[in-house]
């Protein structure tokens, strides 16, 4: 397994734009058609690379008659978070795909669990910290959550038997998709304004 740490820098960049997530969304066609528009798929979602979410939990069991809770800001382990929005009313729609980009001695173990960590903190009451030019957007939790692996050519076999095992999807990225030419880095998503 030859996987660079450049590598995994590399796709966590491309895929942090708009136009990187719609490509990588492309090549797993279920989650495509999540998005609210397919006409300006630009302006139906957001990225959030190495995603924060605030846990909403109750406080001490001696407060909890006061029924206040206490918000804990939690990194996510996984790589981008892409959240769907309505390009016309600019709000948050009900589905989130959460992207985990296989890592550098990342066996699949490391990688599933990963992925298990996020369901268990995703399973409580919680909202995303938005990009600062979303802030604005209601940003609750979601009506379905879906993961999508993101693997190298060289990735092992057992990782990619793992994740067909488990039932869960994977995308493989050729070595000749890290050539950057396709991603314009002068744009941005476009739904703030």
């Amino acid at each position: 397994m030859n996987i660079k740490q450049s590598d995994y820098e590399t796709l966590l960049a491309k895929y942090s734009s708009c136009d990187g997530a719609i490509a990588l969304l492309k090549q797993y066609r279920p989650y495509l058609e999540t998005l609210p528009s397919t006409r300006r798929p630009e302006q139906s979602l957001i990225t959030i690379p190495l995603p924060v979410v605030k846990i909403r939990q109750p406080q001490s069991e001696v407060k909890l008659a006061s029924s206040s809770l206490i918000a804990t800001a939690t990194s996510l382990p996984c790589d981008l978070g892409i959240l769907m929005c309505d390009p016309e009313w600019k709000i948050k729609m009900g589905t989130e795909i959460l992207i985990f980009i296989h890592r550098p001695y990342e066996d699949f173990s490391g990688l599933l669990t990963r992925w298990r960590q996020t369901q268990v903190y995703l399973d409580r009451d919680y909202e995303w910290i938005m990009p600062p030019q979303e802030e604005h957007m209601f940003s609750e939790a979601a009506e379905q959550i879906r993961p999508l692996f993101v693997l190298f050519e060289s990735t092992l076999d057992r990782i990619k038997q793992g994740l067909a095992g488990a039932g869960l999807p994977f995308v493989i990225q050729a070595a000749d998709s890290f050539i950057e030419e396709n991603i314009s880095y002068g744009s941005e998503c476009d739904i703030a304004e």
